[in-house]
């Protein structure tokens, strides 16, 4: 399926679209005002150990201390991967596979010490109410190849499956390599020449002999390494030789992006294309329209079904229901057909929304063992085009799938939302009567003076509401407490809230 890139630039952000076969399946956006900070190197100091999480705080000059956890102190090589697999979605073969550091029931506590200076690599971008999570091993990816200065082995991307290639590939590593400097080869790298790929190695290099240097000359808290911006960061990473076009709306980063691909990566140059219609970039191809789908709690399906996807603050859970769809057939086959759509579209939603840790898929339920299984099977199939690295587990008899999807940064919802400050993130609030007969309530247990006056300030719905329907309720307690009631609206006021004085 062909693919093509197209970044929309403005000046107060940067919005990168994957397409495949016309239609958006990633999108990333990265505001000026907080860019991503994954990939960045920092000198930083360690503030607080906390020997029951086996994890540490680092100083590394944010305002929220970044998260340092025992596995990326103490890490075999499948670990130490990570920070890189979660950003660049590629699976390795190891080879020359080292242990690189003891026995992991060794507490943090006996690694590091609190005010001890650290190297670190930032993996995650914070999220929500937490630091970003950062580890101490660095990876620095290339076009071609991704240099891990700590550790000695090779590397090969699994999404190369030709062997003579892999072997071919294995040799170039082991000879560009130097310094025992750990190196994987990029799925880029399939039909590199050897002069390209040392070429990249060799920039890789000087880069962490800079960084390297830089350490000993600044005081922590210190940024090292700023890791490129979402532009080039989609180049290097997207421009595979399946992404046919890379189009852009911006002519000073078209420059940019030639100069770039010119000095490292020539073999792209006649991909890249400027974008010069009057019509915004991202309407002509219909893409607004994707991202404004990718906001709906609700999506519906060609059949009439649709899906409902909550996102919550541990997990994500996606609904099917067969909706306007009634079938012509049997009520099994109604609903094997409305599973089997909505696996397409749950599959492209995961990877538009990109939704990462527990999600929750409740499939229609359906009576027979074979049709769970061909509906699990076609997702597992539809969810290997996922760049995100995810594991999925077997269908209940309910129907229902659990999957987990590697997190590296905010949701698509969540980067472009917030929490609705009136509900505050419930998703409803109370109705205007049962406002109204909390206010009741309270002044039942006020043990109010007879001939007192009370005054209910209110939401223009529920002071309207006590004024009208619910007069009779005011009524019968003035006359059994021998009291007045005023009712008073207050626009400012939220539909919950409401004030009860005495005059």
């Amino acid at each position: 399926m062909s693919s093509e890139l197209v970044i929309n630039v403005t000046d107060e952000e940067i919005r990168v679209a994957l397409l495949e076969g016309g239609q958006v399946v990633e999108l990333y956006i990265e505001r000026k005002r907080d860019a991503s900070l994954v990939g960045n190197i920092y000198k930083g100091k360690v503030i607080k150990i906390l020997p029951g999480m086996q994890s540490a705080f680092v100083d590394i000059g944010l305002d929220k201390a970044a998260f340092l956890y025992v596995a990326d102190i103490m890490t075999d090589l499948e670990e130490y991967y990570t920070a890189f697999l979660e950003n660049d979605h590629e699976k390795i073969d190891l080879y020359e596979k080292t242990e690189i550091t003891p026995d992991k029931s060794v507490p943090i506590e006996d690694l590091i010490q609190e005010g001890q200076e650290l190297l670190v690599q930032v993996s995650k971008d914070p999220i929500g109410t937490k630091g970003a999570r950062v580890t101490s091993y660095v990876t620095l990816p290339g076009r071609y190849v991704v240099l891990m200065p700590n550790v000695d082995h090779v590397g090969i991307s699994r999404r190369i499956e030709n062997e003579e290639i892999r072997t071919r590939l294995k040799n170039i590593a082991l000879e560009v390599r130097t310094k025992n400097y750990g190196l994987i080869m990029r799925t880029a790298s399939e039909d590199a020449t050897l002069e390209e790929i040392k070429k990249d190695y060799d920039f890789l290099t000087l880069l962490w002999e800079n960084i390297y240097t830089k350490k000993d000359r600044v005081s922590a808290p210190s940024l090292l390494y700023n890791d490129l911006d979402l532009i080039f960061r989609s180049v290097r990473d997207f421009m595979s030789h399946d992404v046919e076009r890379l189009l852009i709306d911006s002519k000073e980063e078209y420059d940019r992006i030639v100069e770039f691909a010119g000095s490292y990566f020539p073999r792209i140059l006649e991909k890249i294309s400027l974008y010069e219609d009057r019509e915004p970039i991202f309407d002509a191809l219909g893409i607004e329209l994707d991202i404004s789908r990718a906001l709906d709690r609700k999506v519906w399906l060609k059949s009439g079904g649709y899906i409902v996807i909550d996102q919550t603050e541990a997990m994500t859970v996606i609904d099917v229901n067969t909706g306007k769809y009634v079938g012509k057939e049997s009520l099994e086959d109604t609903i094997l057909k409305t599973n089997l759509e909505a696996v397409k579209e749950i599959a492209y939603q995961i990877r538009l929304r990109n939704l990462g840790g527990i999600i929750i898929i409740d499939f229609i339920d359906m009576e027979k063992a074979e049709n769970r299984e061909k509906v699990f099977s076609s997702f597992v199939e539809v969810m290997k085009k996922d760049r995100a690295k995810n594991t999925i587990y077997n269908i209940t008899e309910l129907g229902i799938v659990q999957m987990t999807r590697k997190r590296v940064r905010e949701s698509l919802g969540r980067t472009l939302s917030e929490q609705c400050p009136y509900c505050e993130g419930k998703g409803f609030v109370k109705s205007p009567r049962t406002v109204a007969y909390e206010i009741f309530g309270k002044i039942r247990r006020m043990n109010l003076q007879r001939d007192t006056t009370v005054v209910i300030s209110a939401n223009p719905v529920v002071a309207e509401l006590l004024s009208d329907e619910e007069r009779q309720g005011l009524e019968g307690i003035e006359r059994k407490y021998n009291i007045k009631l005023v009712v008073n609206k207050e626009d400012n006021l939220h539909q919950e809230h409401y004030d009860i004085s005495i005059l």
